[in-house]
This record gives structure tokens, C-alpha cells and sequence, in this order.
């Protein structure tokens, strides 16, 4: 199981197909999503004219995408009242700057358009080695290479603690897809924010199945029954 797998599958099964996307980079997941009703954000997009038309002629949904050129916090400000008021979204990627602040904004932001029934998934909740977790800025100055997963997982640890109207768990694999809705929590941690600030990394690896709520990765199809969202 990855993001496009997943994406794929809970869009083919939903009536409705409003996908928003944090963090398009190349396009990697976003042109494979088949969907009449595609917004793509991200202030830096890695992929040319070409590109898009390419991927248009292969995956004809294409032709519908929303693309805005600017940050999600600019994006939510600016465009997201008007292009969601009749169109809420049911499946949302946010894979953007993996930062705990900015990842819980975009979380936020996200959940007051997203469908009663809509989908969030987080990508990198789920850092497999300390390096990983370090601050953009420290992984960009010490020229580091692999792959950068931030601290996101404790964007996973704040809503588990402080949002009783959230379903929150993370997936065990693609470096941990963090799946949020808007269902009865499953049970809740009691950090506050100030205490998740101080959360180590070695703190997070002997104690990650709790403070995440770690599920195995087929779990998915199990709780989409159970909390009967599609």
C-alpha cells in the first residue's frame, strides 16, 4: 500500500471526487489521480508546460486540474472559500512542508472544508531514522540526502491530544500515511502543545505505536467499514 494506491481506491469508491493536494512537487501522485474536480498547491512546482500536457494526453482528467502557484497558507487565505463553498472535499493529500506548525495548519485549514464523510491523508508520519526528523533548514545546510520526513509525526501527536472530534491514525507504510476523519477518536493522548514541542525523537521511537495510533496497513479497509464512510 502507498498514497496512490490508497487515493485510488477510496476515490473509485466515493460518489462525490473533490481531490485537493499539498505539496504537488513533480506531480508524482497528483497526475496519476483520476478526478473531475483536481486542486494542486504548491509555491514551487517542479514540472514544465510539457509535462502537463504530456500527462493530459495520458490521464485525460487532467484536463480538469486547478493549479495555484503559492503557499497553503496564501491558498487558504486567498482561494479556498470560493472554489470549496459547493464542492467540499472528500480526499485530501497533504504532503507539504514537513514541519509540525505547518503541517498542523494545513491539517486545520483543510478540515474546514473537507466533506463529513472526507478523507485526509498525511504523508511522512512515520520517521524511520532520527536524521529524518531534523528541521528543513538544518537538512538543507548539512547538504543532506534521502529521504526528509520533518517532524511531522508530531502533527499526528497534537491532534490525537487535543481534537476529541478526530478519528486520527497512521498507516504502517510509505513512511506513514497519517489518516485523519471526522469520527470518534479511538482513544486520545493528553500531551499539550508545549509538552509535543519537547517530544524527542528517541522519545517517539520507543513509544510511536501508542502516541500515533499505528495500524498495519490493510486496517484501512476494516475502518472504513466500521466508521462507514464509503
Amino acid at each position: 500500500m502507498d498514497r496512490i494506491k490508497l487515493i485510488k481506491f477510496l476515490l473509485g469508491r466515493k460518489k462525490s471526487k473533490h481531490y485537493l493536494e499539498i505539496g504537488v512537487f513533480s506531480g508524482h501522485v497528483f497526475f496519476k489521480i483520476k478526478s473531475t474536480f483536481k486542486v494542486a498547491v504548491d509555491p514551487e512546482f517542479q514540472f514544465s508546460f510539457f509535462r502537463k500536457l504530456i500527462k493530459t494526453l495520458s490521464n485525460p482528467y487532467n484536463f480538469y486540474n486547478k493549479y495555484f502557484l503559492k503557499t497553503s497558507d496564501q491558498f487558504f487565505s486567498e482561494n479556498a472559500a470560493i472554489l470549496f463553498k459547493s464542492k467540499k472535499i472528500d480526499v485530501a493529500l497533504i504532503d507539504g512542508m514537513h514541519e509540525q506548525d505547518f503541517a498542523l495548519r494545513d491539517v486545520e485549514n483543510t478540515l474546514k472544508y473537507l466533506d463529513e464523510d472526507g478523507i485526509i491523508i498525511m504523508h511522512d508520519c512515520n520517521p524511520l531514522k532520527e536524521e529524518a526528523t531534523i528541521s528543513f533548514r538544518e537538512w538543507q545546510t548539512k547538504g543532506m540526502n534521502g529521504t526528509w520526513n520533518g517532524d511531522t509525526w508530531k502533527t499526528i501527536v497534537h491532534l490525537r491530544s487535543l481534537r476529541k472530534d478526530l478519528n486520527v491514525f497512521v498507516l504502517d507504510c510509505d513512511h506513514g500515511l497519517g489518516i485523519i476523519t471526522k469520527r470518534k477518536p479511538e482513544n486520545m493522548l493528553n500531551f499539550s502543545p508545549e509538552d509535543i514541542s519537547h517530544l524527542t525523537y528517541e522519545q517517539f521511537n520507543e513509544t510511536k505505536n501508542h502516541w500515533i495510533n499505528l495500524k498495519h496497513a490493510d486496517y484501512i479497509f476494516e475502518y472504513l467499514q466500521h466508521a462507514k464512510i464509503i
